[in-house]
């Protein structure tokens, strides 16, 4: 999935000579702290409600501010994940789009990638979740899938998380029954290392939780 299937519609750019007091209805109205701010078909950046306060003029145009704008922003073909770190980095809950002539195409939102990415983590599909905890050098997704299929199961999804100064990973598996007992069983007799297992009710409060966190960081 790439940066430009991700744009959203819903949130169009200000313009250089729109003025602070429309800047900050509309982040009003979108429930933001920051838009992008456009002369033409050139992303001037972001400009952020801090920004206009400090200016303390709100009919002020925007293009007439002298600041320098955060001019952070991901290329049309960059990968969902890159847009997801760029926007992490940066604290932003919106990222603008630009294309190969840097020309502004959009932005994306962090509702938009969630609601993007729940679909391609096939979150929607009911199925439960297991967290295998394993060294890297024993990671074998040929053989997790066997182990998973050898129950008359399906990998619905998989995430791999790796830690920091260690030969330690994660495995994140999607599984498309809920009833995991018996897929359990058998991991544990290759001797894999379960960390966590969830049912579909216990993935949706897990899956709210992190998401809640994730919002709370981006608003720090």
């Amino acid at each position: 999935m790439l940066a430009i299937d991700l744009i959203s519609e819903e949130i169009p750019p200000l313009k250089d000579t729109d003025t602070g007091k429309t800047a900050m209805n509309w982040m009003d109205d979108f429930h933001l702290a920051q838009l992008p701010i456009v002369k033409g078909k050139h992303l001037l950046g972001m400009i952020t409600e801090d920004d206009i306060l400090d200016e303390n003029d709100d009919e002020k145009a925007l293009g007439s501010y002298k600041i320098e704008f955060n001019k952070v922003f991901v290329h049309q073909y960059e990968h969902v994940y890159e847009v997801i770190g760029r926007m992490a980095a940066a604290k932003l809950r919106v990222m603008p789009v630009l294309d190969e002539e840097a020309n502004y195409l959009g932005c994306i939102s962090i509702d938009t990638i969630l609601e993007k990415i729940s679909n391609l983590a096939a979150m929607k599909d009911p199925g439960g979740i297991l967290q295998l905890e394993l060294n890297v050098n024993d990671y074998s997704l040929s053989e997790i899938s066997n182990i998973v299929e050898s129950n008359g199961a399906k990998i619905l999804s998989s995430y791999i998380y790796t830690h920091d100064d260690s030969t330690k990973m994660d495995v994140t598996i999607k599984i498309n029954k809920t009833d995991l007992s018996a897929i359990i069983k058998t991991f544990e007799r290759y001797n894999y290392i379960i960390a966590a297992s969830y049912h579909k009710s216990e993935m949706e409060v897990e899956i709210k939780r992190k998401f809640e966190a994730f919002l709370h960081y981006l608003n720090m």
